[in-house]
This record gives C-alpha cells, structure tokens and sequence, in this order.
C-alpha cells in the first residue's frame, strides 16, 4: 500500500546519514547510485528480520527491492509463493525441489542489468540445474522439456553487443540438448549433461564461462571430471534427504560462486557499486530454510561469499537458529555489533526483531491516509493503543476511517464497516480484512472461540463445550505451541496473547451469529467452568465476573467489589476491579440477543452517574458504596475498552471516585490515591502482567 511506502518508525534499516542497516551492507544509499562504506567487509551475517504477523516485514523487503532495483543486483521471493508449494505439472518431485525452484527465480531476477553494468550470468547455477531436470525428462512431454531448457540457458545470456550470438548459443545448445533427450540413446541425464558442457567448449563461449561449467569438476567424488560431478549431484538430489540436501548446498553455492565472478576483475569491479542483495520473504517456509542453512553452513566453512541476504519470518526459530546474534530494529541503527562464533554456523545469523510502531508514527500515518476525512482526535491514540502499534492494523484502521468517517463513531465500528482496498474488488469489514493476514487461515475458526479463553485448562473445556468433537486438549496445546512459533507473545491469563489478535478474533465471535448465539454459548461455558468453590478464590471469582460483565450482568461484580472493598487487599482489589472490567463490550442486545436497531453504550452514562436515580439498592447494603463502586466500574470498563474512543468526562470521574474510596479506606489509601492519579493520567494498566507494579506500593 501507499502508507507502507512512508515506512515510519524503521528508518534504523533505511536512513542514509548516517547510513542504516541496509546500506552499511549493500554498501549504496536506498534509491540512488552512490556509494556508501560497507560493513563488514570480509564476511557478512545472514540477517533476519523477525516478528509476528502484520509488522511490515512484507513491506520492508518490497521497498528495499524498490530501493536497489536497477542500481545493484537484487531479487526477492516469497516463500509461501504457490510456485514452491510443489513441482510444475508433469514435472517429477524427483527432479524438482522449492530449493531448485527458488535458485532459478533468483537468478532470473539478479541477472537483470543494473546502472553502469550489464547482466550477470550463471552458468554454474545452469549446469547443476539442467543435471537436476534431467532426470525428471524420461518420457516426458518435449514441449515441457523445450521450455525448462531454454529457461535454464537463457541464465547464461550476457546482454552484451554479443547478444546476437548468445541467442544462437542458446539456440543452439537447445537444439543439441533436445536432439540428446528425444533420440533416447543412452543415458538421459548423463547424454544432457555432455551436450551441455560440449556447448561450452564452443570456441565462441568466453573463458570465463568455459572455466565457470568445468566448476563442478570439483563436487565430491568428480575425481576433476565435471560431467561426473554433475552425474553426482544429479544422483544425490534424485535420492531425497540428505543427500538432496547435499546436492541443493552445492547449487545454492553455485550461484553464489556465479555472483562473485561477476565482481571479479578491474572493470567490474569499477562498474558494480553495491553488493548483490537476496531478499526471502517468509523464511520460516520453504525453501527459506534450506537456503538460509545452507549460507551459514559454507560461510562457517570458510567458503566466502559477498552477497546481502535478508530474510524476514515470523517468531525467531530458537531451535535452528539458537546461536543466532539478536539485536532489535533500533540497535543496529549505527552498527550491527555482529560477529560469529567460529563454532556455530548459526551464528552467522543476525536476527532482527521489528519493534511496534512508537504513537508518533502513528499519528503520521493516519494523518497521511485520513487527509480528507473529518478525524477525531482522540483517533490517532485510540488506534495505537488498540494496534499496539502494529503496522497493519495502523494502515487498515485509517483506510477505514478515511472511507467512513464521519459516519463511523468508534473504533468498533470502524472495525465492522467495510474497507475497500482495491478497486476492482467490494469491500469487506476490516476486521476480516484484518484477521485474514494475522491468524492462520486453517485455525481461524478454533481461535476464534479460543481466544475468549484464559489458558491451557479453560481452552480445553472451552474446545469441549463449543468445538467439534475432534478437536481435544492435544490440539489446544498444539494451536498454543503455533502462536508462540508465529511470533505472538505468551502473556498470562490469555490463551490469545496479543491483544489486538484476540480483539479481532472476540469481535468476529461476536458477530458470528444473527443471534449471538456462540458468543453466550462461550462465556456461558466459562462462567461454568469458574463456577463457586469453596473459599471461592478472588482468582477464580475475578474470571468468572468478566465472563458475566462480557455478557452485559453487571451485578454479580458490582456486589463482589463492594462486599470485598473494606476486607480484600488493596492491590488485589484493584487487580481484580481492572481485570473484570476489561470484559469485552459490544452494544446492548434486547432480551432474545437481537440488537438494537440504535447505537446504545450505556456505560458512560452510568460512570457519570445519570442512572443512580433509577437503581434500587439492596437494603441491607451502603448504598453510597454500593453507587459509587457500580460507577466505577463502568468507568473504567468504557476507559479500558479498546474499540471506544477515550472519553475525558469518564476520565475525570475515575479520578474522583478513586479518590472518594481512598477516604473510605485509611489502610489502602497510598493505593487508592497512586491509582487516581496514574489510571486517568496514563491509562488504566493491563488486566494482567507480572507482579512489576508491587514495587513501591504501586497499584
């Protein structure tokens, strides 16, 4: 998208004085054909950008292919691309791999001439790729053959004022290939594999490439022969395993290995300014990981190289990459601060975690997009704090509030109103927009029950209550273990660490049905689950008030806070008061769930005290209390409603009720105090975290 583009908050990757991340690698200013000092000059690290869903790291490989395109050699490939989901039709798994696959889409795209130097070509990377085909040709289709062989020999074309004849060669060779394979006369591979090195023994063919196919001379049991390494590799890819794993190391090599001699030499050297750049997007699918260990593998063998390689995944891969170098996005704003352990080839990665976008970027970027649209103030911080900062909640958020405002009157509606983002397309609610790029598509259904549960024990009985009856404890578990690996935070008391995450998933539960039917169905399960026991636990109590407030009854937690207010700890109480007002809201329903044709948030009018009037209080109760607890509540469920916008009245009066409760309780009062002032100024704290605000008496 055009907002993406501005990139706010990561020009640590991008600045150009002083020079960031990527330029101290590629060694050229972002958009320009102006050199600039490398680092690291004798070997590189293998960075990877990492991160959960929707933190731009899309985004930030596509401007730095923009940035570099035409200037140094670049490509990009999206892992999770269909093209390396399987082999093409009528090609064979034996002879195919996404590991081939992706070598020949990078070196399709590095070959492109750059400003100053021609094409660069891969006649390594050629042989070892037509030795993988060809043993994928017998009785094939020919036109199938014809089209992998010219795609494969056209890598080799030069682009120069002897394109004429490269064509030829091309031409040619093709010819001679096909003649080998449709005559059927001997070895398939090993009769491709001649026709091809005897196309560069051609006098016509340069040295260099003549030097770069006799390479393979030197694959393991080549014994100098390069025909026979070729057979080598060809044999060990078609056997699977490792040995395909051997065979695609040796082809990732030989393209880096065609890379570097294009570097070599006087001129080429003044005409290539800049480092090759490699960008996979992705990574954690494959063939991210093959290509990504089998560099660290040569490089910590001391096979060097000169290309930039950065990579984005979601989560950190802890397990392959547990030697890996970690930095955040602003360390390595000056210097990197790299370097590997000779020991450990994962060390030669340098993991890159993409921190969340800061509120200032935030209000630029709504800015940007709302240009034309009535915005309200509180908008801009409104959104942070809903997104957490994430890029693409940011960008979709203001989409929508530039093509409904000023109809839409929260951020909850906004989130339900359609968002348009191509035009030749309707458009769709943003929060399924939205979820379709943070949550994996075969689980979204799970999680979205889920995600109203609190950890491993509720999931289960939750899965149980709701789910199919396939789905059990080892699949909660399974689907907790995934988030992790996915880059979503663990946080305690949510089974959906991620805030937004599960505000997205709560919300799509809640308009699941006409009815709302799952939704009660859901907390109903919950509130069972957190049923009374004896002693009953404020632990238990708390979870199964939220689950009751969720569903619109306030009045079972206005009693407990109130019963509980003069014998609970202080800090528990207010723990507990923040935690069951973090319930989720949606608008009031009628008595059979159908919702009111209006829009009806009730609570800031209770917070304000405009229904004291009309309550009955219990007679054998404080009615002062009772009223001032039940506005407190309210108060602090509207402030700490993610979908609302903040409301400075309700504000004020969490202040002044704190305040009044702090005169009714000497034994609490520095809590209650600290709270009315630190809730309304800074926003009421998470509903859950570690014990960090026991120190020093903080609430």
């Amino acid at each position: 998208m055009r907002v993406h583009r501005r990139l706010h908050g990561r020009g640590a990757l991008f600045d150009t004085e002083p020079a960031g991340l990527a330029p101290r690698l590629v060694g050229l200013r972002p958009h320009q054909h102006r050199a600039t000092r490398a680092e690291h000059p004798q070997e590189l690290p293998f960075v990877v950008l990492t991160g959960g869903r929707g933190l731009g790291k899309t985004a930030l490989l596509g401007e730095l292919r923009d940035a570099y395109r035409g200037h140094t050699p670049v490509a990009l490939i999206n892992c999770e691309d269909a093209q390396f989901a399987g082999p093409p039709a009528g090609r064979p798994a034996r002879s195919w791999s996404p590991v081939s696959q992706a070598l020949l889409i990078l070196a399709e795209q590095l070959a492109q001439p750059v400003t100053g130097a021609g094409r660069i070509q891969f006649p390594r990377l050629l042989s070892g790729l037509v030795a993988v085909a060809a043993s994928g040709w017998e009785d094939a289709d020919s036109e199938r053959i014809r089209y992998e062989v010219r795609r494969f020999l056209l890598l080799n074309e030069s682009g120069s004022w002897m394109i004429g004849f490269t064509g030829r060669w091309v031409g040619r060779t093709l010819a001679d290939v096909m003649t080998v394979v449709t005559s059927g006369a001997g070895t398939l591979v090993s009769s491709a594999i001649g026709a091809l090195l005897e196309a560069f023994s051609d006098s016509y063919v340069r040295r260099r490439q003549q030097r770069a196919a006799a390479w393979w001379r030197d694959y393991p049991n080549a014994s100098g022969n390069p025909a026979r390494g070729l057979m080598e590799l060809s044999d060990h890819f078609r056997a699977g395993g490792t040995s395909r794993e051997h065979a695609e190391r040796h082809l990732v090599r030989a393209l880096l290995a065609d890379l570097s001699d294009a570097y070599t030499g006087v001129l080429p050297r003044m005409q290539r300014l800049g480092r090759p750049l490699v960008l996979v997007d992705n990574a954690h699918s494959a063939p991210g990981p093959g290509l990504r260990d089998a560099v660290l593998r040569d490089r910590s063998d001391g096979i060097a190289d000169q290309v930039v390689f950065i990579a984005a995944q979601r989560g950190d891969d802890r397990t392959a990459l547990r030697n890996a170098v970690r930095r955040s996005l602003p360390e390595v704003a000056r210097r990197s601060d790299w370097s590997p352990d000779p020991a450990a080839p994962s060390s030669r990665a340098l993991l890159v975690s993409l921190p969340p976008l800061s509120p200032d970027d935030t209000l630029h970027l709504v800015g940007a997009v709302c240009t034309d649209a009535p915005v309200p103030p509180q908008l801009p911080q409104a959104t942070h704090r809903l997104s957490g900062g994430s890029p693409l909640g940011i960008v979709l958020l203001a989409d929508s509030a530039a093509q409904n405002l000023p109809g839409a009157a929260s951020l909850g509606e906004l989130l339900t109103a359609d968002v348009r983002l191509h035009e030749d397309r309707d458009g769709r609610p943003t929060y399924l927009e939205l979820l379709d790029r943070l949550v994996p598509a075969d689980r979204l259904d799970e999680l979205t029950v889920l995600a109203a549960a609190h950890d491993h024990d509720s999931a289960t009985a939750l899965a149980e209550a709701v789910l199919p009856d396939d789905f059990g404890p080892a699949d909660v578990r399974a689907l907790q273990t995934r988030l992790v690996q996915e880059g979503l935070p663990e946080v305690r008391g949510r089974f959906v660490g991620d805030s937004f995450v599960r505000t997205l998933l709560l919300l799509r539960l809640h308009h699941r049905d006409a009815d709302h039917r799952q939704w009660r169905e859901a907390h109903e399960t919950l509130i069972r689950y957190y049923a009374p026991t004896d002693g009953d636990d404020p632990s238990r109590a708390r979870y199964r008030l939220h689950h009751e407030l969720a569903l619109g009854s306030p009045e079972s937690a206005v009693a407990y806070l109130r019963d509980t207010f003069a014998g609970l700890d202080t800090r528990t109480w207010l723990r507990t008061l923040r935690f069951v007002a973090s319930a989720p809201y949606f608008h009031a329903h009628d008595a059979e769930g159908r919702d009111f044709a209006a829009r009806d948030d009730r609570r800031a009018a209770i917070a304000l005290g405009h229904t004291d009037a009309a309550q009955v209080v219990p007679d054998d109760v404080d009615a002062v209390l009772h009223l001032r607890v039940r506005r407190l509540l309210h108060a602090v469920w509207q402030l700490t409603d993610p979908l609302a916008l903040p409301d400075p009245k309700v504000r004020d009066r969490l202040r002044y009720e704190l305040e009044q409760l702090s005169n009714l309780r000497p034994a609490g009062n520095a809590l209650l105090w600290r709270a009315s002032r630190d809730w309304p100024e800074d926003g009421v704290p998470d509903d859950e975290g570690d014990d960090s605000d026991d120190r020093d008496g903080e609430a």
